[in-house]
C-alpha cells in the first residue's frame, strides 16, 4: 500500500506539470505574442468576384480569433498576415461522352506573407489553394456558391493557421 502511495505522489507532478504548455487547438504561440493583424487581401485574380476579398479577410480573422487567445489589432500586431487572392478560376474537370463537362471545379489560390515581430526566422511567403467541385449542369450561384466559398475558405484558412501557428 505504501508503494502505491509513493507511486501516486511521484506521478502527480508529472501529470499536472507535464501537460502545462499543451494547447487544445494545437497552437504553439510564444508567451510574448499577444496580438495579430490581418491586412486586407486584395482580389488580384483574373475573375473579379464582388466581396470575395472582404469575405476571405474576415474568414482568416475569425479563425485566428476563435482558435487562439490573441487580440486583433489594426496595426502594429505581433503577427501580421497579408497577401492577395491570386486565382479565382472555374474550369471543367471531367468530360462526358458528348465532349461536354460533367463536372466543374472552382479553384481559389491565395498568396500569403506572414511576419512575426518576435521570431523573424518564422516569416515566409507561401501560396495556399483549394477547390470545390460541382455538377456542370448547375451554375455556381446562390446557396451553392456560398457553400463552395465556405468550404474553400475553411480549408485555406486552416492551412494558413497550421503553417503559422500550429507549425504543422
Amino acid at each position: 500500500m505504501k508503494s502505491i502511495k509513493k507511486l501516486i505522489i511521484l506521478c502527480l507532478p508529472i501529470f499536472f506539470f507535464g501537460c502545462g504548455p499543451y494547447s487544445f487547438t494545437g497552437t504553439s504561440i510564444a508567451d510574448n505574442i499577444e496580438t495579430f493583424q490581418v491586412n486586407y487581401f486584395q482580389n488580384a485574380s483574373n475573375l473579379i468576384e464582388p466581396g470575395l476579398d472582404r469575405d476571405f479577410t474576415l474568414a482568416l480573422q475569425d479563425l485566428i480569433l476563435n482558435q487562439t487567445n490573441l487580440s486583433i489589432v489594426n496595426s502594429g500586431g505581433d503577427l501580421v498576415y497579408e497577401g492577395e487572392i491570386t486565382e479565382y478560376r472555374i474550369s471543367p474537370t471531367t468530360a462526358q461522352a458528348n465532349s461536354t463537362a460533367a463536372q466543374n471545379r472552382l479553384t481559389i489560390s491565395v498568396n500569403v506573407r506572414f511576419y512575426d515581430k518576435n521570431e523573424p526566422d518564422e516569416e515566409f511567403e507561401q501560396r495556399f489553394s483549394f477547390f470545390y467541385d460541382y455538377p456542370a449542369s448547375s451554375q455556381l450561384i446562390g446557396a451553392q456558391k456560398d457553400t463552395a466559398l465556405e468550404e474553400i475558405f475553411e480549408r485555406i484558412t486552416q492551412d494558413i493557421f497550421n503553417a503559422t501557428l500550429a507549425k504543422w
